[in-house]
Order: C-alpha cells, then structure tokens, then sequence
C-alpha cells in the first residue's frame, strides 16, 4: 500500500469523524495538523481511533501512539505522522 493510498484512507476517516463540511475548502496534507488546523476534540481522537482499529487491526492503536507523546508533541501531531505510524512494520 502506498502513502497516498494510506493518507486518502486517514483523510476519508477523518471526514467522518468531523463531517465534509468541516474540511470544505480545505487541502488535507501529511502537514496538516490535527489540533491547529482541524481542531479535533478528544472524542474526535476516539472515533478516528475505532475507525483506525476497524480497518487495520490492532496494529494502528492510536490511543498508545498518543501515550507516547507529551502533550506539545499531541497538539503538533500532523496528519503524516499518523499516516507514517500506520505504514510502519509491526514491532517484533
């Protein structure tokens, strides 16, 4: 699977996680913050997350991901970031 078909995957489910009109007019990029520029909320990091775990497994568990960050690393988080965690191989 290629990068753009994972970031056309993320964005998709982000769209149903905000709603298009949320992003009508707006380019969603792998610079493309979560907090600045879409201004997810923490029930929207949720949904994003079942929708993840829904189409790739317990691979993609964005919950730990987050877990890992401190709080300025969540707030900078880009959409390309995410899309790198999921195309990362598995951890032995």
């Amino acid at each position: 699977m290629s990068d753009t078909d994972v970031l056309d995957e993320v964005v998709r489910m982000i769209e149903e996680v905000v709603g298009a009109d949320v992003l009508l007019g707006m380019a969603v990029t792998p610079e493309t913050t979560f907090s600045d520029d879409l201004g997810l909320e923490s029930i929207e990091f949720v949904a994003l997350a079942d929708k993840l775990r829904e189409r790739y497994g317990d691979r993609v568990d964005l919950v730990a991901f987050l877990g890992d960050m401190d709080i300025d690393e969540i707030m900078a988080m880009t959409v390309g970031r995410l899309v790198d965690h999921i195309e990362a191989p598995p951890a032995a």
